[in-house]
């Protein structure tokens, strides 16, 4: 006998017959003598609703209440999931956040775990009930209801199988694994069976949208082992591991491909080449909450330099007005934006103990005519900019030149 952990997504609860589908299944595991806790997400498209009436309310909810609104979205799936349940015979009782003690901080709509008190989980289970537990909610120590911010279910599950010693979490969703790629570009593309928190940690912070980068992060740190599979197939899935479990002949190279559409570039042209002159242009960028993602700095003959970065898309108007605030007193030539940029990345722990990896990336996509804009690189990853319009290009030319395409 195990503990399971099992979390379900919006689209896996997103109707009664859905749910129903899922009370069958966890009901199967119970039969098979596992102990199972269940974190669930709002149905499908109910966040979505309750964020538009709290827009109808305010033009700028008051965040304690947007959690108090938001929060009832779980609580309807939990009751919900604990009924169907007893009508198929199992024992089962629901939980809140709040009500098991999931304690965050008091960050309103952006909330992060502290700590949770897993006593009455344990007393249910010792008593063979199935737990079923409100994903993307706490409370403060002032017992404020607090969210998790969208996504923060995969981080309920993440943080209750951490505490319980889980033998496994499991992310139930609408995909069978995590791939190599995107399927959709690229139908070579392959599930991967193993791959480490490392590599899933660097996927998801690069574009994957298969597992929310919290989760992973709490994983990794607390050693949970995570799988994710397809809530209405059957299937092993993908795990995801310590390093140390993978054995140097399995780790290939180059285990994924990630991208992300949502990049923009601005570069301050001509400023002084001086000692803190990168500071004084991200620091306001810093002060403006702006997440700085790839950054370059290039020296010309004339003492001068350019000083290039990337943001989410959707920050570029709002970066571009902090520079030109500021490009007149460090005497730029000129602040220039672009938002048809894409980053594309591979990432592998194999990359530690092979050479060449940077060169046939570079090669690959030379080879296609796509000019690289900029490199960042870490242990187990390169990232670069290009031309968004060559992204489709660029990942399937990789793909296939790292190995990593399906063979039949």
């Amino acid at each position: 006998m195990s503990l399971l952990v099992q979390k379900y997504g919006g689209t896996s609860v997103g109707t009664v017959e859905r749910i129903q589908a899922v009370a069958e299944k966890v009901a199967g595991f119970r039969k098979d003598g596992h102990d199972m806790v269940v974190v669930v997400s709002a149905m499908s498209g109910e966040t979505n609703r309750l964020v538009d009436l709290a827009g109808q309310m305010q033009d700028n909810p008051d965040p304690r209440e947007m959690d108090v609104l938001l929060s009832t979205g779980e609580q309807v799936t939990i009751a919900l999931l604990c009924m169907a349940l007893k009508n198929l015979g199992f024992d089962a009782k629901s939980y809140t956040g709040g009500q098991v003690r999931i304690v965050t901080d008091d960050s309103h709509t952006k909330a992060r775990i502290q700590s949770i008190d897993e006593e009455k989980i344990r007393r249910d289970l010792d008593a063979g009930r199935v737990v079923v537990v409100a994903g993307f909610q706490g409370s403060d120590e002032d017992g404020n209801i607090t969210t998790l911010g969208r996504g923060g279910s995969d981080t309920t599950g993440v943080a209750l199988a951490a505490a319980l010693k889980a033998d496994e979490c499991q992310i139930y969703t609408d995909v069978d694994g995590v791939y190599t790629t995107d399927p959709r570009i690229v139908p070579a593309a392959s599930r991967l069976d193993k791959i480490t928190f490392e590599e899933m940690l660097e996927m998801a912070s690069l574009g994957s949208k298969v597992l929310q980068i919290r989760a992973v992060e709490f994983a990794g740190k607390y050693n949970v082992p995570l799988r994710v599979l397809h809530s209405f197939q059957e299937g092993s899935g993908t795990l995801i591991t310590l390093d140390e479990e993978f054995t140097t002949m399995e780790q290939p190279v180059v285990s994924g491909i990630a991208f992300n559409r949502d990049e923009a570039k601005v570069t301050l042209s001509g400023i002084p080449d001086i000692p803190g002159v990168a500071s004084k242009v991200l620091a306001p960028i810093g002060e403006a909450n702006i997440e700085v993602d790839v950054i370059v700095q290039n020296i010309s003959a004339d003492n001068t330099t350019d000083l290039t970065f990337t943001v989410n898309r959707n920050d570029m108007t709002k970066a571009k007005a902090v520079m030109d605030s500021i490009s007149e007193e460090l005497g730029a030539k000129a602040v220039l934006t672009d938002d048809s940029v894409v980053k594309i990345s591979i990432v592998g722990v194999g990359m530690r103990s092979h050479a060449g990896v940077a060169s046939q990336m570079f090669r690959t996509l030379a080879e296609e005519n796509i000019n690289i804009q900029m490199i960042t690189t870490s242990e187990i990853k390169i990232s670069v900019i290009i031309e968004e319009r060559y992204a489709e290009l660029a990942i399937r030319s990789l793909h296939t030149a790292f190995g990593l395409d399906k063979t039949e």
